[in-house]
This record gives structure tokens, sequence and C-alpha cells, in this order.
């Protein structure tokens, strides 16, 4: 678990599922991620980040905001996907309800998952990867200092 001002990042539990399945059926969330998600296709996304857990220790953490216990949405480093250029490396992302954009809460946990990585974990590096097109996406990286 990890603690920011704000913000707790945690393992998911089962009582998170259906917030885990709302952002994956959420069409603003998922535009840059390939469309929206079945709630069968979440679970497979969701038991993967359990596995990437159990097996290397990291992996998405739940964002829950501090205030109000309210599940935000996913931050954490996994190994990219196999489809993407960076396959393997210890990748950081996030994914985030529209009710939480514009409010530095990606920011604030993307750098909190960030200086666990590098000090907790001891990960050389850690990667970004997004569409050339996802904006939103660009202004986080820029903002943790992460360089092309």
């Amino acid at each position: 678990m990890i603690e920011t001002e704000r913000l707790i990042l945690r393992r998911w539990r089962e009582d998170d599922r259906p917030a885990f399945h709302a952002i994956c059926a959420d069409p603003q969330v998922m535009d840059w991620l390939g469309g929206v998600l079945t709630p069968g296709e979440a679970d497979l996304r969701l038991a993967r980040v359990e596995e990437t857990f159990d097996r290397l220790g990291y992996g998405r953490f739940c964002v829950e905001r501090r205030a109000d216990g309210r599940v935000l949405g996913w931050c954490g480093v996994m190994p990219a996907h196999e489809s993407q250029p960076i396959a393997g490396t210890p990748e950081i992302g996030w994914r985030l309800i529209p009710e939480a954009w514009g409010q530095g809460y990606a920011t604030e946990a993307a750098a909190a998952v960030l200086a666990d990585a590098f000090h907790r974990l001891g990960l050389p590096e850690v990667w970004a990867y997004t569409s050339p097109h996802n904006l939103k996406s660009q202004a986080v990286m820029t903002r943790l200092g992460l360089t092309r």
C-alpha cells in the first residue's frame, strides 16, 4: 500500500470489482485503450493484475480517494504487454474515472508509484507509453519528468 496526501493506492479487493468493471466499460476512460471491455474481459485484466502482484510484488494499484473511500481508478507498474514496442519492460500506467480528471490525481498517484518502483522495488527504469494523440496522458508524463 502507498499513501499520498489525498490517495490510498492498494491492492484490489473483491468488493472493488464493480468499480473496476465500470472503469473498463466507460467509453471516455477506454478511448485510447482499445475500447470498452465486457465484465468478463475486465475480470481477465484484473486477474492478470493480481497474478503480477503475486509474482513480481508490484502491479496496478486501486486508487482510492482518502476523503471518502471512492475508487477513482488504477495506477501502477506492470510489464508492458507483448503488443507494445516496450514489451516486457516495467511500464507505468494510470486509468481514472472522468470525474477525477483535471484534479492532479493521476500525477499524484503516478509520482508515488514511481518513487515506490525506484526506492522499494529497486527497478532500474520504468517506461511509459501512450498514443501520440492522448494529450492528457502526455501532460501527466511531462509533469512527472519523464523523457522521450
